[in-house]
């Protein structure tokens, strides 16, 4: 485990190491978040490609499914009860 400090100005250095298992370049874009107390560091691409991910995953489990159908069918059902 490798650590860092907080310098002046809220800047924290990523150490060399960790930078080259990332591949992270100068000028790289970082999204930062924090997640159940952790502060979370992704680079723009990699939260892009998860994003895509969740995306995928979202409509294969919707795949067979239309919503549309699903609220005209509550709509209908709470017309019958009215």
């Amino acid at each position: 485990m490798l650590s860092t400090r907080v310098s002046q100005g809220g800047r924290v250095v990523i150490p060399a190491e960790l930078r080259e298992q990332l591949n992270l370049k100068q000028g790289d874009e970082l999204v930062i978040e924090v997640k159940n107390g952790a502060l979370i560091l992704t680079s723009k691409q990699q939260r892009i490609a998860q994003i895509r991910d969740e995306i995928r995953v979202g409509l294969s489990l919707a795949q067979g499914r239309s919503l549309a159908d699903e609220l005209i069918a509550e709509r209908r059902a709470e017309a019958t009860k009215e």
